[in-house]
């Protein structure tokens, strides 16, 4: 019961949140347009935060992504006309900047859980958004089409040792040729699971501007 209602309180004060920095944007808004994105805006903080309420651990935040840190992600994009993979899309914060910089026809976004499925087909519906598992990314990748990145928000340090090892494995395996992991995690200090299998790190940078804060890395696994 503490738990669900601090999981309603919380979603009370995302909601709140999410109006108070739209409203120079609603402001300039034609009046007829106004409805439209508050109801974007409040269905992605409900879709998000009934999945935290019903299983934190498979979000591994209580906020999405800010704009600051989505778009310190999609900056780390190499350059090149491979495919960008974004896994763990949530309701779309970093795909939102990676569709800012990455033609629709290279982006291949994965999402496991069906609620947020739904969020992104709706907002993005020229992109190819798969229900799957990251433990199977193989399974879902184009034969013969190089990886340039797999974009990351997975909760690592907070998925079961088995399955973190798996999606590191498969991000490893995606990327072996040419192409680089980009990962961020609101573990500051402490070594990346991605090192501890193998990878070089050559790239980081902190994005303060969040909440909570977080770190962007870089990885090549070959």
């Amino acid at each position: 019961m503490k738990i669900f209602s601090c999981a309603l309180a919380a979603r009370e004060r995302l909601a709140t949140l999410a109006l108070n920095l739209g409203r120079q944007t609603l402001e300039g808004m034609a009046p007829s347009l106004r409805p439209a994105l508050l109801l974007d805006r409040f269905g992605r903080a409900e879709a998000f935060m009934g999945q935290w309420a019903r299983a934190p651990r498979s979000v591994g935040a209580l906020c999405p992504s800010g704009v600051h840190l989505a778009r310190r992600m999609a900056a780390m994009l190499p350059p090149g006309d491979g495919l960008v993979v974004e896994l763990g899309a949530g309701t779309g914060a970093v795909t939102r900047a990676l569709r800012a910089c990455v033609a629709p026809e290279r982006l291949l976004v994965l999402e496991r859980l069906p609620a947020f499925c739904r969020v992104l087909r709706n907002r993005f519906p020229e992109l190819t958004v798969i229900r799957g598992d990251a433990t199977r990314l193989a399974d879902y990748l184009p034969a013969n089409r190089p990886v340039a990145a797999v974009v990351s928000s997975l909760p690592l340090l907070s998925l079961p040792a088995p399955v973190q090892q798996a999606i590191v494995e498969q991000m490893r395996a995606a990327t072996a040729r040419s192409g680089c992991i980009i990962q961020f995690t609101y573990a500051l200090w402490g070594c990346s699971p991605l090192v501890r299998a193998g990878c070089r790190r050559e790239k980081r940078g902190l994005v303060l501007r969040n909440l909570p804060p977080a770190k962007v890395e870089r990885f090549r696994s070959f």
